[in-house]
């Protein structure tokens, strides 16, 4: 792993030009047939609709269990999502091209990158997305409901996209951890999506939920005192994925001490291009999180 970090501090030949795809046929598709069935698809059109999806679709479906029948349940259930959706649909020009612009970005910063496709699909209102090896998929009516997290849409879809972009670049965004095993403890995982919000603020112009700032001023010592306690934590269910429409409180906590440590190290580093490298690798979270210089309350 050092000798990739080595290579990365060299390597500071002109990266090769990025031309990522950024696929929006499947959200098109479905909205002629939403408009052409004036908001009321049949079960039958819909199964159609992810029949003939781009494999980026498909995958979404078969991962997160979409199927035209759960799709109209929830077009049943909450018309006004899909409908207020299609505002997003409009911003969708703007999105690819300053996500294309954001991506070469990290291809200059960080050659080694991989650019597999972006893909802006319509689901069942969840998830807002899924990342892996072969790409980042998007539900647009899911994250255009999204408002907690940023108000303007066109940012937020910017910086949201960016942000599960630099997860495809994380080894530890991969791992499949088991219940219980201890790599999976509130240190990794706050680094690994914490590193991913300061990349979407340095290739995007921000971090893609701001909202968590806010949610927290006021606490930051307590919660970086907190974090400290119990980063060892194989239960982190306090610290990630615990956004609750009914609560003004604090959420994904982890998110916001990750890009803390992470932005942290980046402003340390003399080498610019390397801290970025080792921020996305980081082989080591513990002695990462110890050499950031990150103290609570910063």
């Amino acid at each position: 792993m050092a000798l990739l970090f080595a290579a990365a501090s060299v390597a500071h030949a002109a990266a090769p030009a990025v031309e990522p795809e950024i696929r929006t046929d499947d959200v098109e598709r479905f909205y002629a047939l939403y408009n052409a069935t004036d908001g009321h698809p049949s079960v039958a059109q819909l199964d159609e609709y992810l029949a003939q999806g781009s494999p980026s679709l498909k995958e979404f479906a078969q991962m997160r269990r979409v199927t035209g029948e759960r799709i109209a349940a929830q077009i049943a259930a909450d018309p006004a999502m899909y409908r207020d959706a299609r505002r997003c649909l409009a911003l969708l020009p703007k999105v690819k091209r300053r996500v294309a612009a954001s991506l070469r970005k990290l291809g200059e910063l960080y050659p080694q990158a991989t650019f597999p496709p972006v893909a802006i699909v319509v689901g069942r209102g969840k998830p807002v997305g899924i990342t892996n090896p072969s790409g980042v998929t998007i539900g647009l009516e899911a994250l255009c409901a999204a408002e907690f997290m940023n108000p303007d849409p066109e940012d937020r879809f910017v910086r949201v996209i960016a942000h599960e972009y630099a997860h495809i670049q994380q080894p530890a965004a991969a791992l499949e951890l088991p219940p219980g095993d201890p790599r999976g403890n509130v240190r990794l995982m706050s680094l690994t999506e914490g590193a991913a919000e300061f990349v979407a603020e340095l290739i995007a112009g921000g971090v893609a939920n701001p909202g968590l700032a806010v949610r927290v001023r006021g606490q930051e010592k307590a919660i970086g005192e907190a974090f400290l306690r119990e980063q060892d934590n194989t239960d982190y269910s306090q610290w990630m994925y615990n956004y609750r429409k009914d609560s003004d409180g604090p959420y994904d906590q982890g998110y916001w001490v990750g890009y803390r440590v992470a932005r942290a190290y980046y402003r340390r580093a003399d080498d610019k291009r390397a801290a970025l490298a080792e921020i996305l690798l980081m082989p080591d979270p513990k002695a990462f999180l110890a050499q950031s210089g990150w103290q609570p309350g910063d």
